[in-house]
């Protein structure tokens, strides 16, 4: 019923910067809150950041002040800045989407070397 792609991953010095996206197929995006999470190797999946229908958001405290989310209706595309990226930042970086059931990416590799 909806479809997640994620783009936008790859390898990165730490200090550098990436910009991932995640394009929806399905649904209703426009009303729907959308969020990125991220899963490193023997961690469990955590929450990165969210954005609502009305474009609030909230972030981890790990990230905030270096990464920003945000959305583009007419796309149906909602992206996160990464700026400042460090190697704790290495992980698999998923779009979810909050739904009556909730539909998730395939996700896409962030790799942040020192």
């Amino acid at each position: 019923q909806v479809q997640l792609v994620e783009s936008g991953g790859g390898l990165v010095q730490a200090g550098g910067s990436l910009r991932l996206s995640c394009a929806v197929s399905g649904g209703a995006f426009r009303l729907r809150t959308m969020g990125w999470y991220r899963q490193a190797p023997g961690k469990p999946r955590e929450s990165v950041a969210t954005i609502t229908s009305g474009s609030g958001t909230t972030y981890a405290d790990s990230v905030k002040g270096r990464f920003t989310i945000s959305r583009e209706n007419a796309k149906n595309t909602v992206y996160l800045q990464m700026n400042n990226l460090k190697p704790e930042d290495t992980a698999v970086y998923y779009c979810r989407y909050f739904g009556l059931s909730d539909w998730w990416g395939q996700g896409t590799q962030v790799t942040v070397s020192s």
